[in-house]
């Protein structure tokens, strides 16, 4: 592992789930999607100085696992992980959990591995990344 564990609280409303009140499958990709996001925000790099360095993050490749639902009104916490970082790429692994306050245990609702590619804003063709950014996700392995 690069980076630490990261852990963003959500909760689920009904927008997220389907008629029976169940999260529609989608759905966690997005839950995983805003950990990535406060993940970087919290290491510097929110989607504006991202923007500003002419920079985005594309999503190139995904893969999940569905392991139990969550349902309307659940607590719980998406987290982002740098397992892998390449020149231009990081690997992320993502997990959802589905918060229990009686005993303060998690419970694994989905997993995935997703691969982000670096890329110029404007030509979408890979760029580095930043060495800067580089720095920040390896020392949030300390932190």
């Amino acid at each position: 592992m690069i980076g630490t564990e990261f852990f963003w609280p959500l909760r689920v409303y009904i927008e997220d789930t389907d008629a029976g009140g169940i999260v529609y499958y989608v759905n966690y990709l997005k839950f995983m999607e805003r950990a990535r996001t406060e993940y970087l925000r919290s290491l510097g790099y929110g989607k504006q100085s991202i923007f500003n360095s002419e920079l985005m993050f594309v999503v190139s490749s995904l893969e999940s696992e569905y392991i139990k639902p969550a349902q309307l009104d659940d607590e719980l916490a998406a987290t982002a992980q740098v397992i892998k970082l390449g020149k231009a790429y990081m690997v992320m692994e993502q997990k959802v959990y589905r918060e229990n306050e009686t005993d303060d245990e998690r419970e694994l609702l989905c997993r995935g591995e997703v691969k982000i590619a670096c890329v110029d804003r404007n030509t979408i063709r890979p760029k580095r990344i930043p060495e800067a950014m580089v720095a920040a996700v390896t020392v949030s392995t300390n932190n």
